[in-house]
């Protein structure tokens, strides 16, 4: 059963608006599980605590300042203001992200370049396969928000592009 890119995304799509936990697809050449409602990290272990051994106080909750102090001045590090009109290219699936089509090639864009709709901009890839992400907006390229080679989450913003 050939599954193209945008039949993945509605199947996904479809998916989320379910009570569906767990899907998995499988023919002849592929196999495609989605899992939601899974937690990324383990929930905390409490240790249970030996009788008999003084433990420290908790830590106090933080001072606030009085009312009548001026608001603090954001310093020169602080990261740049997001323009509520750039669009965001969202990662459409779970995989790595890549920015070049290969180690040694030059990255499909860079902050500040002009994109147009159905350019590549970066790949993501996914059960060993490479899945070229186009933009879905013409514009300039403003943030690039995921390393090269980083692990990304289905729905996560990828890059910033201010249309136009």
């Amino acid at each position: 059963m050939p599954l193209d890119f945008n039949q993945l995304r509605e199947l996904l799509a479809a998916i989320d608006q379910t009570n569906i936990e767990e899907l998995t697809l499988k023919s002849a050449d592929f196999e495609l599980t989605v899992r939601k409602g899974i937690p990324t990290t383990p929930p905390p272990v409490e240790q249970p605590k030996p009788e008999g051994v003084m433990l420290p106080a908790p830590a106090p909750p933080p001072v606030e300042p009085p009312k009548d102090t001026p608001p603090k001045v954001p310093s020169l590090a602080s990261p740049p203001v997001v323009d509520l009109r750039w669009e965001e290219v969202k990662s459409p699936m779970v995989g790595t992200f890549y920015r070049a089509a290969g180690p040694d090639e030059a990255p499909f864009v860079d902050v500040g370049d002009r994109i147009r709709t159905g350019q590549s901009v970066c790949i993501i890839e996914a059960m060993k396969l490479m899945n070229e992400i186009e933009a879905e907006v013409s514009g300039q390229v403003m943030e690039i928000l995921v390393m090269n080679g980083e692990p990304v989450e289905y729905g996560q913003p990828l890059m910033r592009i201010n249309p136009g």
